[in-house]
């Protein structure tokens, strides 16, 4: 039997710059399912992503999802994308499975933890101020850095890392620490600065957009202490669920989360096309 995708659609050219297409998946002309296929509209043209991929019921089980991703795959080199990228649901472990087989490898996963009514204290000695305007420019820089870094030990190339990084913060804090619904603290123990937390109140739940201990100050429990003002900050704007995001290999940070309540809802995968 041969398994191909029919094109249900023309080539679309999206008002955010991307392009995509829907096809169908067949064997021997017979419809199975569908595949929905589109460049990143985070990292351009190089960078596709399959945004849907449906086999039926009757035909699951025998390869064809498999095939129907291998042949995405060549799809989107003729579109001269050199990566391809999926986000995977925690709870589908057979699309964990398959991804895997194919050679996706995690980039980073979405994590969430349901808060309860009343905010946590913080450890004795420790407290939680507003970051200063002259704290914000340095922390800032060092941040679009580090961020940069995280992409590129991944498997995304300089130049594409530092133009997310740029964006994304420019999106995210137009007007600085004046930006509405970001809240940017500073935790002191005994009156010493020893971490930060960037935290986003969004319409129906909080986000940790980034959280770090000084490198002086790491392994003596601050880490924690910042994830619990982040839990404090969104039970007292109202918000009953905090998310965040880890990059995979980020051990001590996966630890801490796992420790604290959080749960996987979803896996960010990624595979270079050679």
């Amino acid at each position: 039997m041969t398994t191909t995708l029919r094109p249900t659609e023309p080539l679309q050219q999206n008002a955010d710059g991307t392009r995509s297409r829907r096809y169908q998946v067949c064997v021997n002309s017979r419809p199975v399912g569908a595949i929905h296929l589109g460049t990143h509209p985070l990292f351009g043209d190089a960078v596709a992503r399959i945004m849907k991929l449906h086999i039926e019921e009757p035909d699951r089980r025998r390869g064809r999802a498999t095939v129907a991703a291998l042949a995405a795959e060549e799809v989107v080199r003729g579109w001269g994308c050199r990566r391809i990228e999926v986000t995977v649901p925690a709870a589908s472990e057979a699309g964990l499975r398959l991804a895997t087989a194919l050679g996706y490898v995690v980039r980073n996963r979405g994590m969430e933890k349901a808060l309860a009514d009343t905010p946590p204290d913080l450890p004795e000695g420790s407290r939680a101020r507003p970051m200063t305007e002259a704290e914000f420019g340095p922390w800032l820089a060092k941040g679009m850095e580090d961020y940069a870094h995280s992409w590129m030990e991944r498997g995304v190339p300089e130049a594409e890392a530092r133009a997310k990084s740029e964006r994304d913060h420019a999106t995210l804090l137009p007007d600085g620490l004046a930006t509405s619904g970001m809240l940017i603290s500073v935790v002191e123990h005994l009156g010493t600065p020893v971490g930060t937390l960037w935290l986003a109140v969004r319409e129906s739940s909080a986000f940790v957009f980034d959280v770090e201990t000084d490198a002086a100050h790491r392994g003596k429990g601050h880490g924690r202490t910042l994830m619990l003002l982040a839990e404090a900050q969104s039970i007292a704007e109202g918000r009953r669920t905090l998310g965040l995001n880890v990059f995979a290999g980020n051990t001590p940070a996966e630890r801490l989360y796992d420790s604290l309540g959080y749960v996987t809802t979803q896996y960010a995968m990624y595979k270079p096309l050679l």
